[in-house]
């Protein structure tokens, strides 16, 4: 099987990670086939923001805990690595889709683990995610889309599920 597509039925989401480095090559690397996602009229909205200060990460994932209703939860997984996407314009959410997207396939060439969390949105409308995402040099017109934690897996992926039937059509 040609490898991109193999990639791309074996990556699976990780939620537990080992207290190990992820190299900033690689790093690079996955950011960079995110930026190379399609996005709508080739307009380029969505950007990311590399987290891997355990400060910043840290009270990052406190916000995305309260803003899912569970203070003290960990919805990050202990992954070191946080790379936040935001994006602005009316396209943003599809371009910040595709982006997260193309980087969790490249991190799982690169034999990482990652998962795609929810509630970037809401934690970058105001307070600390707004402020980090302004002293990042974006302003109040963008938003947030997700991020994708990162890092090396402390358990081997579970093997894909089984398909469920009924969810192609073809017109000949």
């Amino acid at each position: 099987m040609n490898e991109t597509i193999n990639t791309l039925i074996h990556r699976r989401s990780c939620r537990k990670y080992l207290d190990k480095e992820v190299p900033e090559e690689f790093i690079k690397q996955i950011v960079e086939a995110g930026l190379y996602a399609p996005t709508g009229r080739g307009s380029q909205g969505d950007a990311v923001i590399v987290i891997t200060n355990k400060e910043i990460r840290d009270e990052l994932e406190k916000q995305n805990a309260a803003a899912m209703g569970r203070e003290g939860a960990s919805p990050f997984y202990g992954a070191p690595v946080v790379l936040l996407v935001i994006a602005s314009g009316p396209l943003g959410v599809y371009d910040g889709s595709c982006m997260i997207s193309n980087m969790m396939n490249a991190a799982t060439s690169l034999g990482l683990g990652s998962c795609w969390i929810h509630r970037a949105y809401e934690e970058c409308q105001e307070g600390y995610g707004r402020q980090l995402l302004k002293e990042a040099g974006y302003g109040e017109e963008y938003y947030g889309i997700g991020h994708m934690i990162l890092g090396y897996p402390a358990k081997e992926m579970p093997k894909p599920l089984a398909r469920k039937e009924g969810r192609v059509a073809y017109f000949k």
